[in-house]
């Protein structure tokens, strides 16, 4: 009985009474237009796999605008933080 370890979705093999198949899958599968793309989807893994996949997936990203605008946010973001908790940023800057 894991406390962190999540249960795995009941699966059944229903088809509807009027489904053709016409090669294209099941109507019922929910999927992301992207998730073939990506590695970070798919089933549940370790913290630290997704933390891995992620920053592969940031590595070898070929649109490099996309990485300096995650970078700039988070900067701002950062910044804002220390803002609201009244931190001392005379330290950053020379006199």
């Amino acid at each position: 009985m894991g406390i962190f370890k999540l249960r795995k979705n009941k699966k059944f093999s229903y088809t509807p009474r009027y489904y053709e198949d016409r090669g294209e899958g099941n109507p019922f599968e929910i999927k992301h237009k992207f998730d073939e793309f990506r590695k970070t989807v798919g089933p549940n893994i370790g913290i630290k796999a997704k933390f891995l996949n992620a920053i592969d997936e940031l590595k070898n990203n070929p649109d490099k605008a996309v990485t300096r605008r995650i970078l700039i946010i988070a900067g701002i973001l950062v910044f804002i933080f220390l803002l609201i908790i009244e931190f001392d940023l005379s330290i950053f800057f020379s006199k």
